[in-house]
């Protein structure tokens, strides 16, 4: 038998295995999860006192009688009481305009109360038509005024011949064609039926016109301007200007007078672009012709009450005009009198800026600029500016012009009265605005050369010849800034037609029209009786038009050639965004015509071509004979003082 373990004597415990003893105790499981939760308890009460505290720092929402609510109350009014009831954060936000593909969430625009959002190169809904506009435009206006204080957003394009982002839309000549007519009229029309398309699609901000002053015609944004000639630049700008804002059934749309200032005047070689030689460079500052040349044609567009006004990329000697005050707050606010307010163009705050972007927001809008196209980081430019105003660096009242200037726009264009688009559809590329695009392709349309008499032709001509690039190709005749930023190079728009198309449908079968866009008509036993060689830049935008040589394509030459081989007569139509240099080939045609960049209707040009229309088009600007005549002079004269091919005004 195994006897039991004698017990061991109880002696005391130490203090350490004590501790011990109470640690194992105390911190069981189950004391462990009663902690967790009285401290989850804890915290929940912590996190809703600060909520409450937060909301209760908000500014309550507006009362529902507002004064700026009230559309029977002067604008003024309602500005100075939305103004009123705005945060500093709420005010910088309306200074923000930001690209569509830029956004992080449309809950943003609400959010950040930004004041625009624009569509840039190519950022257009997933379905690109006027219904899918309207529809994407529409769900960020709804999203603005889901904000505080219900501040509808501007919606901006750049719609500089016609809504010509949009497939469907009526795309019209370019402004150096528009600028060919002189027509005060005409061109008024144009704008009216390009803001109507525009605003049945929910946009309701136009970038245009433009009124720079193209002394270069190797500058790539030469077809964006109507003229190098101050005074046609004054009339034609304020005619587009009437047009775009005239009130009709809804809100206005505003127009943008651009690029301020003296753009298309800058030194060949000194682009600040690496990739760009004349485009985004510098222009020399010359008082004279900043008096003489450059501010008429926006004193012009101040007269007309233009809503706002875009500053150039280019610089004034070694300044950034965007970061001049004596030229944006001083020169344009002050001495023109500018009530609307200054817009920023891509990126224009920071482009070649040698400043931090803390500074040049800064900067850009001590010298009086408005409202910034960021077109990116929203969210840091608002933090930056609220911490610059905070520090002192910008004044609160600066930013209470701006504000106020941007919100009496809003006012004005009725946009706070207006719901969403819903209606007017119909008008995007309506048959009506084709007529109209038509006329002004024929008044646009310059006749330089017509030996014999050889034009108009009859419309039972006999047999005719048509080719060159230019020939069936709508792309080409719309240029650049239609659907793409570049353009596309094609016949890819619904309801355009080709010159090649209108020429068969003027000529109604009476003539046997033959096409062959290089000119390989084989042999005949008889010439044609003409050949017409329509040639063609290829579509380019902005710097990257930029080009030291403009001339005729090798290809279009070849074409031309092979033409005159096959024809008894040859006519040539140019399709160009500027003069190109054609003094060794002129002699050799017989008939010249500038088509310039029509747009989407071709048939415009066989009018001319067949006399259903008579030639009315003049020169906007001289056509140089050599390279050495560029850039040309403010009195219209060449820069080595000899003739040019064609002076401006000329047309026969």
């Amino acid at each position: 038998m195994v006897k039991p373990n004698k017990p061991k004597s109880r002696t005391k415990k130490s203090k350490k295995t004590k501790v011990k003893s109470f640690t194992k105790h105390f911190f069981n499981r189950r004391t462990i999860w009663m902690f967790l939760c009285i401290g989850s308890l804890l915290l929940g009460v912590v996190l809703i006192n600060q909520n409450t505290v937060s909301l209760e720092s908000q500014p309550s929402p507006p009362p529902f009688d507002a004064i700026y609510k009230q559309s029977n109350q002067l604008i003024e009014k309602r500005v100075s009481d939305l103004l009123s009831r705005m945060t500093l954060e709420e005010k910088i936000g309306q200074m923000a305009l930001v690209d569509k593909n830029s956004l992080k969430n449309v809950e943003d625009i609400s959010l950040y109360n930004l004041g625009g959002v624009l569509s840039g190169a190519g950022a257009k809904p997933a379905i690109n038509s006027p219904k899918g506009w309207q529809d994407m435009v529409d769900s960020m206006k709804n999203q603005s005024m889901k904000s505080r204080l219900g501040i509808p957003i501007l919606y901006g394009v750049d719609a500089i011949h016609g809504h010509a982002n949009v497939l469907g839309a009526t795309v019209f000549p370019h402004a150096i064609g528009l600028g060919a007519t002189a027509d005060r009229e005409l061109v008024e029309d144009v704008a009216i039926a390009t803001a109507q398309e525009l605003k049945a699609t929910g946009v309701n901000w136009s970038y245009s016109p433009s009124l720079d002053a193209p002394k270069d015609i190797r500058w790539g944004r030469v077809y964006e301007a109507f003229s190098d000639d101050s005074s046609l630049n004054s009339l034609l700008g304020s005619a587009y200007i009437s047009g775009t804002q005239r009130s009709s059934a809804g809100s206005n749309v505003l127009a943008t007078a651009k690029h301020y200032l003296a753009t298309g005047s800058m030194v060949w070689g000194e682009s600040n672009h690496k990739k760009f030689k004349i485009d985004q460079g510098k222009t020399s500052p010359d008082e004279q012709n900043l008096i003489n040349q450059y501010l008429p044609p926006y004193k012009s567009a101040v007269d007309a009450n233009v809503a706002s006004v875009m500053v150039g990329l280019n610089q004034w000697g070694d300044q950034r005009i965007i970061d001049s005050k004596s030229l944006v707050t001083d020169k344009l606010k002050n001495e023109l009198g500018f009530k609307g307010f200054v817009v920023s163009d891509w990126y224009g705050v920071y482009e070649y800026s040698n400043v931090s972007k803390y500074q040049a927001n800064i900067n850009t809008i001590n010298a009086g600029l408005d409202m910034a196209m960021l077109p990116y980081d929203y969210k840091t430019f608002i933090k930056d500016v609220s911490k610059a105003v905070k520090k002192g660096k910008i004044s609160q009242s600066r930013v209470d012009d701006a504000v106020e200037r941007i919100l009496y726009q809003k006012f004005k264009a009725g946009l706070f009265n207006t719901a969403p688009s819903t209606t007017g559809l119909e008008k995007v590329g309506s048959v009506e605005h084709h007529q109209l695009a038509r006329k002004a392709v024929s008044e646009s349309a310059v006749l330089l050369k017509n030996k014999n008499d050889l034009l108009p032709l009859v419309k039972n001509t006999g047999h005719i010849l048509v080719a060159g690039s230019g020939a069936d190709n709508v792309g080409r005749q719309c240029g650049a800034w239609t659907v793409e930023w570049q353009g596309i190079d094609g016949n890819w728009t619904p309801g355009g037609t080709s010159i090649l198309q209108g020429i068969r449908d003027v000529t109604g079968g009476n003539s046997l029209v033959d096409y062959e866009k290089n000119g390989n008509f084989g042999t005949f036993t008889k010439k044609a009786d003409v050949g017409i060689a329509i040639i063609s830049e290829k579509p380019y935008a902005e710097g990257w038009g930029d080009n030291p040589n403009p001339t005729i394509s090798k290809e279009d030459l070849q074409t031309i050639e092979r033409l005159k081989a096959s024809s008894n007569k040859i006519i040539v139509v140019i399709l160009s965004g500027r003069p190109l240099l054609i003094s060794d080939q002129i002699q050799s045609w017989d008939s010249l015509i500038a088509g310039w960049l029509p747009g989407s209707e071709g048939a415009g040009l066989a009018d001319v071509l067949f006399g259903d229309k008579p030639f009315t088009g003049k020169l906007p600007l001289l056509w140089p004979s050599s390279i050495n005549q560029v850039p040309t002079n403010s009195d219209g004269t060449t820069h080595d003082k000899t003739k040019p091919l064609f002076q401006r005004g000329f047309g026969l």
